[in-house]
């Protein structure tokens, strides 16, 4: 039985590894991949030595940072599944993970130059977010909100490839908000559809 020392021991741990967790990802959102250790360290108000106990390697803590990701996304997801308006759900979520595209690419392609397997690296995480999309896909094709003829293997790919023009596009939020809409209308259903339509042309 673990003391009551040990717990607390455990549970600094924990809360430092968090920390790191979170202030890595912020240094790495801002700074990209070359951000360095001690940099991410310094952040997060911890020695360099508590860093590389959590994390032996930079490698290490990108690839845990990416992985922290994936189980955001993942809860974001599953939240966003039992929402009262299954379309709006959809397209906010849509929004949302390529909003996030630009770092968590970056980080991605980092990861697999180091050589890390990311599909080994991502464990459950990637099922569990596919299967969490698959969830919003169909709430939202249920209402009409997205066509039916959409599969869960297409919007994936949908997903991936306006992740990358986003990201080839750099720091242009208005035509990466205009990108997006179309994607977005061309993946609606036919209450979107109506919606759209100008009030005389639905008499």
């Amino acid at each position: 039985m673990e003391t009551p020392v040990v717990k607390r021991l455990r549970a600094d741990a924990r809360r430092n590894r968090e920390r790191l967790l979170a202030v890595a990802d912020e240094v790495l959102a801002k700074n990209g991949p070359s951000a360095s250790t001690e940099d991410i360290a310094r952040a997060a108000g911890v020695g360099i030595g508590t860093l590389f106990r959590h994390f032996p390697t930079k490698e290490a803590l990108l690839e845990a940072v990416f992985v922290a990701r994936l189980r955001q996304l993942t809860a974001q997801a599953e939240q966003l599944a039992s929402a009262a308006d299954p379309g709006a759900a959809f397209e906010t979520f849509f929004r949302q993970i390529i909003a996030e595209a630009r770092t968590k690419l970056t980080l991605a392609d980092a990861l697999a130059s180091a050589g890390i397997d990311l599909k080994h690296a991502a464990g459950e995480s990637k099922p569990n977010l596919t299967a969490a999309i698959e969830r919003l896909l169909a709430r939202a094709q249920q209402v009409g909100s997205v066509r039916s003829d959409i599969g869960t293997a297409e919007l994936l790919a949908l997903i991936v490839g306006t992740s990358r023009a986003v990201q080839q596009l750099g720091d242009r939020p208005e035509v990466e908000s205009r990108m997006v809409r179309v994607v977005l209308d061309g993946l609606s259903g036919p209450r979107a559809a109506t919606a759209l339509r100008p009030r005389s042309a639905r008499t």
